[in-house]
């Protein structure tokens, strides 16, 4: 089955059936995407059968433990790394955050970092403060009209004082897709290494991040169908590199050196749920056999076609409006369906009149504030923003068309 089967994959999300949520579509998912029923059974089964200390021998214990194990080797497995390189930490911007300061004690002053005006806050604001450790910052900007990155300006950037280079796998509010192995490539080749934000991407279909190549990757479950843990795929090499940051006594465990905040165990064993989620999609399209990877990558395809064919019609009608800037490509091919745009009024407002017609999106900055500035949009009007995935249904899309003609 090569297309996706749009009714199944509904039925696996609560949500869509929950009366309070009826006639309402869903376009924030951006900013969080609805939780699927594997997660959430996990979730419920840990919490009232598992709810302990994990890792003692007695049973409930040594179940709890084995769920936290056991999604982070299908986790693992999936994003094509060693098991051992995938932590879960409380978010995305926290795990940013614990890097920067490992970073911080790692390099020298006069060594240099580059960061980019594309990224949400949580990949650059960490970053960017270690200039007040001496260490130079440079950005590489985006093109104003565009917002994309030109790669051959971050090969004028590179020299031999450059340790890391931080970029979004894509922007939560431009969209367009970055080639993160030709970036990465060019990186290594000047002995730097490489850190992805993949936040906006990832719930797009999980990537193969050992294939990709970066050495550092990170995305956020809540908004991949999962529970609110941030999964930051750090590879052996940089990982071991780096000081721990942790109790020294865990320094010798690679998923543990950088997550010095104790787990949430529940969260974490409820995160298997989003590879029981592949699975069933990956079985239910009659896709591969075995593989964790191989499987994760045909639903990646199959999320990625319905996604593509639904957003083309969404930015031809949006891109050429007197009223309207789209902000990105409008090559719905070349970006996720996350769709900002810049109006001649407050973007809240707007969204508010969204609401009206049943439509779910938001208005404001969206922690991007710096791409926002420098394509001139003024962050205090924002831009709407209209966000969906895979779950996403033709019927919403009209909806969601119908809606803007009519508030635009």
């Amino acid at each position: 089955m090569s297309t996706l089967d749009i009714n199944f994959v509904r039925s696996q999300f609560p949500a869509f059936q929950e009366p309070s949520l009826q006639g309402q579509a869903f376009f924030e998912n951006a900013g969080g995407s609805y939780t699927c029923k594997p997660v959430l059974d996990r979730l419920t089964r840990f919490y009232t059968q598992r709810k302990v200390q994990p890792y003692a021998p007695y049973q409930a214990s040594r179940l709890a433990g084995e769920e936290m194990d056991e999604a982070r080797t299908r986790m693992a497995a999936i994003l094509g790394v060693d098991t051992d390189e995938l932590s879960f930490g409380p978010s995305t911007t926290q795990n940013t955050y614990v890097l920067a300061q490992a970073f911080r004690q790692w390099m020298q002053p006069g060594d240099a970092i580059i960061v980019t005006n594309q990224d949400h806050e949580a990949n650059s604001g960490p970053w960017r403060r270690l200039a007040e450790e001496g260490i130079d910052v440079r950005e590489w900007q985006i093109d104003p009209q565009t917002g994309s990155l030109n790669p051959q300006d971050l090969e004028n950037m590179l020299d031999e004082k450059v340790r890391l280079v931080c970029f979004p796998h894509c922007s939560n509010v431009i969209g367009e897709i970055n080639p993160v192995t030709e970036i990465t490539a060019i990186a290594h080749a000047a002995g730097a290494f490489v850190c992805v934000d993949g936040v906006s991407y990832a719930p797009h279909g999980f990537p193969n991040v050992g294939e990709l190549g970066p050495d550092i990757y990170l995305f956020s479950a809540y908004k991949t169908y999962g529970p609110h843990q941030g999964c930051m795929v750090i590879r052996r090499a940089i990982g071991e590199l780096l000081p721990n940051q942790a109790h020294y006594f865990n320094g010798d465990v690679l998923h543990k050196r950088f997550t010095p905040a104790g787990p949430d165990h529940a969260q974490i064993a409820a995160s298997a749920g989003m590879a029981d989620y592949v699975d069933l999609l990956c079985d239910h399209h009659n896709g591969p056999g075995s593989g964790a990877a191989a499987r994760a990558a045909f639903v990646h395809d199959l999320m990625r076609a319905h996604e593509v064919a639904l957003l083309q019609p969404v930015l031809d009608a949006v891109k050429d409006r007197n009223n309207v800037r789209l902000i990105g490509t409008s090559d719905a091919t070349q970006r996720a369906p996350t769709v900002a745009l810049s109006l001649n009024t407050d973007a809240e407002a707007v969204a508010a009149d969204l609401n009206d017609h049943g439509i779910m999106a938001g208005g404001g900055d969206f922690y991007a504030v710096r791409p926002l500035q420098a394509m001139g949009v003024d962050p205090e009007q924002g831009v709407l923003r209209v966000s969906f995935t895979h779950y996403t249904s033709q019927q919403e899309i009209d909806q969601l068309l119908g809606a803007l003609e009519t508030v635009l």
